[in-house]
């Protein structure tokens, strides 16, 4: 039986995560832990994250999730979501400038307080769904058609230009990478536990996928 290891540092909104990935992989075991030998011994990993970056970071730091993270994404698939994609980043501007883990070389922006689109005023955070440009060819997005709408709750985002990881693009006044990918992870800033059919697809496909 394949297993599911779901990061828990408590920062996530781990049982929808859990709960989606049962649904779509009902003979795969789904862990929601803190335990690093369990984490190390899973097929796959989740790494999700809800809220500020600084304290996801110090949770993670405290945790060694940073080095967890890396070790496990050398030779397995791993799936970033949220907070966990940007975390990834090399940096953020959230709470004044914070080192993430620097897996991707990309910095993290705020949206700003006047962002605008065609001379409407756009709220921020963004909340709701956006259309995601399929930007690489990856497994993760088979049987998912491009252009498909995900379901987007954030103030802080991946940038897309100069991005050479960018794997899915979308637009929220400014161009934004949707979804990254390297080697053995994928991250979306979108919560596929919460966008329906397409949602529910990348996890079936991140069950599946074997990685790089």
């Amino acid at each position: 039986m394949k297993t599911v290891a779901i990061i828990d540092y408590g920062m996530g909104n781990l049982h929808s995560v859990s709960k989606a990935v049962e649904h779509v992989a009902p003979d795969t075991r789904v862990l929601v832990t803190d335990n690093a030998d369990l984490i190390r011994s899973a097929d796959r990993v989740i790494f999700p994250g809800v809220g500020a970056i600084r304290d996801c970071m110090a949770e993670i730091r405290r945790l060694g999730v940073d080095e967890l993270v890396k070790e496990v994404s050398r030779d397995r698939p791993l799936l970033g979501v949220c907070v966990g994609m940007q975390a990834l980043m090399s940096d953020s501007e959230e709470n004044g400038g914070v080192d993430c883990i620097d897996v991707f070389p990309a910095h993290v922006r705020f949206f700003g307080h006047k962002l605008t689109e065609n001379g409407k005023r756009l709220k921020v955070p963004h909340m709701g769904w956006n259309q995601v440009q399929q930007v690489q060819d990856h497994p993760m997005w088979h049987k998912i058609a491009d252009d498909e709408r995900f379901y987007f709750v954030h103030s802080y985002y991946a940038e897309a230009e100069g991005n050479a990881d960018i794997a899915g693009r979308t637009r929220y006044g400014v161009d934004l990478a949707a979804a990254v990918a390297k080697g053995n992870i994928f991250a979306v800033q979108f919560h596929p536990e919460k966008s329906a059919d397409a949602g529910l697809q990348l996890l079936k496909n991140f069950v599946s996928w074997n990685g790089s």
